[in-house]
């Protein structure tokens, strides 16, 4: 018999996971009702789906999972998490019950990876600095103005071997790069495994044309790229982070770019968004966006489809693809 499942999320995201065929197997798959959308364990009107659940399923906007899931839930055994981190979702209340968690992290890597593809190669053909030198002087540029233009043999420094990580050492492995990686859960032999050579993360800066940042946001890496770090980065080298604003310190950081030393690609920052007289909006060695590198738009079927592809071997007794334990936590975000 199907288990009983129930969705807790923003609705607003409910047919952006699950399109109409998607909609079809979830509904397949699991006793679940796709027009209630739980955002309160509390509120009445959830009381008897909750009371009845075996499966929830969550997402961007769902509330967090505490104590009042569980008095709400008794019946509760699986989370199922339509995005990325559990780590501020799952409470330690319901870790302590045992229920099984699993998310869709790993679908949500591949377009963070896809994204910081684009901009390593973008950023390796000194992409931006000849648009702006474009459009002011509107001329071709000349032989000594592409002199260090080019990505062949480009060293490229990957920090943190996150899902995120990995993926992206896989996609570069067909470029004429050189890739080097940090990650202290890693050995050297594992690294090379993943296409690259591993080194410490002082010897990573100093020696990347281009840094991109894949670390999880845990104590252990708040302000990983503080001052002093940031300083061992060569002259020119470019900085890219798809991961938290906490990685780097942001007053270093800015000391830097303002410098004109450094040039960096934020898509995350801290505060985030950043107040709006900040100096990196304006810099021309600066390219900012909001947050876009995760999944958007018609990617999210993809962290739907995970979803249900795990609800569907939960129903034939499988084990979960994506589970997350608690003892995770200690390394991944």
């Amino acid at each position: 018999m199907p288990p009983r499942a129930v969705l807790a999320m923003d609705p607003v995201h409910v047919p952006r996971l699950f399109p109409p065929a998607l909609l079809t197997r979830l509904r397949q798959a699991g006793e679940i009702d796709p027009e209630l959308v739980v955002t309160d364990f509390t509120a009445r009107p959830a009381a008897a789906a909750l009371s009845r659940a075996e499966v929830l399923i969550t997402g961007w906007g769902a509330p967090h999972l505490d104590a009042d899931l569980l008095r709400a839930a008794p019946r509760l055994h699986t989370v199922l998490h339509a995005a990325g981190s559990v780590r501020d979702l799952i409470g330690e209340d319901v870790w302590r019950r045992g229920i099984t968690v699993s998310s869709a992290v790993a679908a949500n890597a591949l377009p963070v990876a896809e994204y910081t593809l684009a901009m390593i190669l973008l950023a390796g053909k000194d992409t931006f600095a000849h648009r702006d030198r474009y459009r002011t002087t509107h001329t071709l540029p000349t032989h000594a103005e592409t002199a260090n233009t080019g990505n062949m043999g480009r060293r490229i420094g990957v920090i943190g071997a996150s899902r995120v990580g990995r993926r992206l050492l896989d996609l570069l492995r067909p470029f004429d790069f050189t890739v080097c990686l940090y990650d202290p859960y890693v050995t050297s032999a594992e690294a090379a495994a993943l296409g690259a050579e591993h080194l410490p993360l002082e010897d990573l800066l100093r020696r990347s044309d281009i840094v991109t940042l894949h670390a999880p946001d845990i104590p252990e890496t708040y302000r990983m790229l503080d001052a002093p770090r940031l300083a061992l980065m060569r002259d020119g080298a470019v900085l890219i982070n798809t991961s938290r604003g906490a990685l780097i310190d942001p007053a270093a950081l800015t000391a830097e770019l303002v410098s004109g030393r450094l040039t960096a690609v934020l898509d995350v920052t801290e505060p985030e968004p950043l107040p709006p007289d900040s100096p990196l909006y304006r810099l021309p060695n600066v390219l900012l966006t909001p947050h876009i590198a995760g999944s958007l738009g018609n990617e999210l079927e993809r962290l739907g489809r995970t979803v249900v592809e795990e609800l569907e071997r939960l129903t034939t007794g499988r084990p979960p693809l994506h589970e997350v334990r608690h003892t995770d936590l200690t390394r991944v975000a």
